[in-house]
């Protein structure tokens, strides 16, 4: 009975990925939650169960109707992977086995996983130096890193870990009233949400000036670190976008991570979306700079095709790594027994997924250069809609993009925020394409993320035409 339910959810799963991938189904066909809770019978089952095996299966297959279709190659979106086809398979394992590899003990392949998978990453940023990728025991004075659920969670845990390092009685005495943090004006709202979690209070973040696209100018940074130090405050630490959500375009890195070496100052990159571009042979000097951080963040959710969620924090050195949480749990912490490395004590989350299993299979089933290839390609294809773009009248794009994130407005009928964010929503309700906006130094632009490794030149001209179309019914 269970294997010929899997079979059959898998024949199911298989052919949702064949109709999304060929175009046949709804980009996205966006229902009221009391409609969808109807036609799951949420009521009737949580009373009562499954009657039987095709009772569960056609609610995975009514689930997968009303499902935002990521493998269509009109999936423009969020900046959230497309998965490869098997990507699933470290989610049913984990499902099954329910192994956290947080505590070596309770999952020991899961945390071998992520610490080879730590390591390859570190590789990459340039911090692993001559150790070996089997090397999984940190100490002092090498870099580290460990895996979490989350750009927020991971953001929240380098600045944990950069208090520490400038005031470690933080801790135990609470936060001294003179920390502040420096970053563009632009950067993700997480960096706030995190100052406010750590009870520095979001008045703590000293903005930078950024430019017309929303890029941090480097020239202002000395003026926002002497106006901290005339006020009084240290400086915890400065933040770089790498990239900005937004735009997809990405900080000065290197410029920032002398002025931060210069002033003996901590340098943490959001590089949640853009770290990926370490590993894209033509995409990685977008990220020069990026070793000389103290702390960075890197989201595999986006742009390696790992299922959400799996994020990495790494740190230059395993000492900062170490600082960022001191609570003690007994039951759970042992500093010399464990045959393994536990991640546990430099985490948020007590238990958590094998995260580093998905991450390495997804590598493991087309291999590294596949996605070295993949992000190369997405990145390319963003300026190739640029031209697209720029060869219309009725459109305007106002950058150049570096990444794989475009934004854009229709302006034949209407300049008007309003009119763009109508535009958006009814090119959603249209099933057609699924594409989103943003608001940038005050103006509202339409927004592809271009995420799906089967998305053409092809796709983004019919695009084009589909915001024509929809700007006529609505003008």
């Amino acid at each position: 009975m269970i294997q010929e339910t899997i079979d059959r959810v898998g024949q199911l799963l298989h052919d949702h990925l064949s109709q999304s991938k060929a175009g046949n189904t709804p980009a996205l066909n966006q229902q009221a939650p009391e409609t969808i809770a109807k036609d799951l019978q949420l009521k009737e089952r949580l009373k009562q169960g499954f009657s039987g095996q095709d009772d569960l299966l056609s609610f995975v297959g009514t689930y997968l109707t009303h499902t935002n279709h990521l493998s269509h190659p009109h999936y423009m979106g969020h900046q959230v992977a497309v998965p490869q086809d098997l990507s699933g398979i470290p989610e049913l394992i984990h499902g099954t086995i329910n192994n956290p590899s947080s505590l070596y003990e309770m999952g020991p392949a899961g945390g071998t996983c992520e610490g080879f998978m730590i390591n390859w990453m570190l590789d990459k940023i340039g911090w692993l130096n001559d150790r070996d990728l089997y090397d999984f025991h940190f100490t002092p004075g090498q870099a580290s890193g460990v895996l979490t659920h989350g750009g927020s969670v991971a953001n929240l845990t380098a600045l944990a870990a950069a208090r520490a390092a400038i005031a470690p009685e933080a801790w135990t005495e609470g936060n001294p009233d003179d920390l502040v943090v420096i970053g563009a004006a632009s950067a993700h709202y997480s960096i706030a949400r995190a100052l406010s979690i750590l009870g520095l209070g979001k008045n703590a973040f000293y903005p930078v000036d950024v430019d017309e696209n929303e890029v941090l100018k480097i020239e202002d940074l000395p003026r926002v670190y002497e106006k901290a130090i005339a006020d009084g405050k240290r400086v915890m630490c400065v933040v770089a976008n790498a990239c900005a959500t937004s735009t997809g375009l990405f900080d000065p890195l290197d410029a920032m991570g002398d002025f931060c070496k210069n002033h003996n100052l901590w340098f943490h990159v959001d590089g949640a979306h853009g770290a990926s571009a370490v590993v894209g042979p033509k995409s990685n000097s977008l990220v020069k700079g990026i070793e000389k951080a103290n702390s960075i963040i890197w989201d595999a959710h986006k742009m390696m095709r790992v299922p959400a969620l799996c994020t990495a924090v790494l740190f230059s050195d395993f000492t900062y790594q170490a600082a960022a949480f001191q609570q003690k749990g007994s039951y759970v912490f042992h500093d010399t027994e464990v045959v393994g490395v536990d991640s546990m004590p430099y985490t948020i989350e007590c238990t958590k997924s094998a995260l580093g299993t998905k991450l390495f299979w997804t590598f493991a089933l087309e291999g590294e250069d596949k996605i070295a290839e993949f992000i190369d390609y997405t990145f390319q294809l963003a300026k190739d809609f640029y031209h697209l773009l720029e060869e219309e009248d009725d459109f305007s794009t106002p950058y150049f993009p570096q990444s794989n994130i475009l934004c854009f407005r229709y302006e034949k009928f209407d300049i008007d925020d309003d009119f763009q964010k109508k535009l958006r929503y009814t090119i959603i309700n249209e099933k057609r394409f699924y594409i989103t906006s943003c608001d940038m130094n005050g103006q509202r632009y339409l927004r592809v993320v271009l995420l799906h490794p089967d998305t053409t030149v092809s796709h983004l001209k019919g695009l084009i035409e589909e915001v024509r179309r929809v700007a006529q019914t609505i003008r």
